[in-house]
């Protein structure tokens, strides 16, 4: 599965803003190049939430074991809720594995370094049960 596979299925999705903090962007430098998706569909970045999933193309300073910084390595990060996150891998820089989030695991993130063959499917499949989960909290929130 290449990033451009994973980012045209987000893409898809209704109600879907992503974020791509450009260089010289008003964003933080640290996230240059990454991806943060939120169900938004009025298009505003939410004040109130986190992205229901992030795509990261490199090391950040307290999350390097993934090793993003190796050419051709990147991740996918989705929210999949507590209580449904692996235990920590034995090797977190493992490719097309399902892992624990190494900084937010403990809050229902998971991640996924250069998903392909083992991992594709269910990388997409949690995306779009994040995308609604993201959906349902947006419009619990409309119905206030």
């Amino acid at each position: 599965m290449e990033l451009d596979q994973v980012l045209s299925h987000l893409r898809s999705l209704d109600g879907i803003l992503v974020l791509a903090p450009t260089v010289g962007s008003e964003f933080p430098e640290i996230a240059w190049g990454d991806y943060f998706f939120y169900y938004a569909p009025d298009g505003e970045i939410p004040a109130t939430t986190q992205p229901f999933a992030t795509i990261v193309t490199k090391d950040y300073p307290d999350d390097d074991t993934s090793q993003l910084d190796d050419d051709g390595r990147w991740r996918v990060n989705i929210h999949v809720g507590r209580g449904a996150v692996p235990d920590p891998p034995a090797d977190p820089a493992e490719a097309d594995v399902v892992h624990r989030h190494p900084v937010y695991g403990e809050l229902g993130w998971v991640a996924v370094t250069n998903p392909a063959e083992r991992t594709g499917a269910v990388v997409v499949e949690l995306l779009d049960r994040a995308h609604a989960a993201a959906r349902a909290r947006w419009d619990r929130r409309a119905d206030v």
